[in-house]
């Protein structure tokens, strides 16, 4: 898969599809244009559904050389041997977790808009820390507010720094230069009359980018 400790570039997050042989053409795509990382993440999905579509993931992820990461649910990543998990502050206790996963798996963290839940986050286990929303955000429209400072500070902690909520390829570059290593995207890509082109898009972002 590609490099976990240091990645750079657009982390896609599925949309909610219920078909998932529609759901697996869809990654093809985007996973082949060169997205970074991928999450599972589908917020309509029975726990059966879930499983389904984590199975059938896993070996198109394992083809392009992509993580794949389980949002919310780290109990299913750790029985379907995913590579990760991303955990809300709703979604159990990050300690627990990365006991359960490994220390090789990659755990990430919403920290929102609070750079101290990103320090009590690392301090638990977490691999990396996602801020956002930083724009509108039609997937989270009520979603807590970020700065691009809030990635500055964040330098500080040593591990990757992802940046969500409404980012486009217009917007993203500046969120890289203050510090993004991911763009995590859902409708901008997925929603996308051409998402492969739509990935280029956010990776030309990091083309030559001056982040901290």
């Amino acid at each position: 898969m590609n490099e976990t400790r240091s990645p750079r570039g657009l982390y896609a997050i599925t949309p909610d599809e219920s078909v998932t042989a529609r759901l697996l053409s869809r990654v093809d795509a985007v996973l082949a244009a060169g997205a970074t990382w991928l999450q599972y993440r589908n917020k309509l999905a029975d726990k059966a559904m879930r499983r389904q579509q984590v199975a059938a993931l896993q070996p198109l992820c394992a083809r392009h050389g992509v993580a794949l990461i389980i949002n919310d649910d780290w109990r299913l990543a750790a029985s379907m041997g995913a590579d990760g998990a991303h955990l809300g502050e709703d979604d159990g206790e990050l300690a627990e977790a990365r006991a359960a996963l490994g220390a090789d798996a990659i755990l990430g963290a919403s920290c929102y808009d609070r750079l101290e839940l990103a320090q009590r986050a690392v301090a638990a286990g977490a691999s990396y820390v996602a801020f956002g929303a930083f724009f509108e955000s039609a997937t989270k429209p009520l979603a807590r507010r970020a700065t691009p400072d809030l990635l500055r500070k964040a330098a500080s902690l040593n591990v990757p720094r992802v940046a969500i909520g409404g980012i486009t390829a217009e917007n993203g570059r500046q969120l890289v230069d203050a510090g993004a290593d991911l763009l995590a995207v859902i409708s901008g890509v997925f929603d996308a009359p051409d998402p492969a082109a739509a990935v280029r898009g956010y990776l030309a972002c990091f083309q030559s980018a001056t982040a901290p």
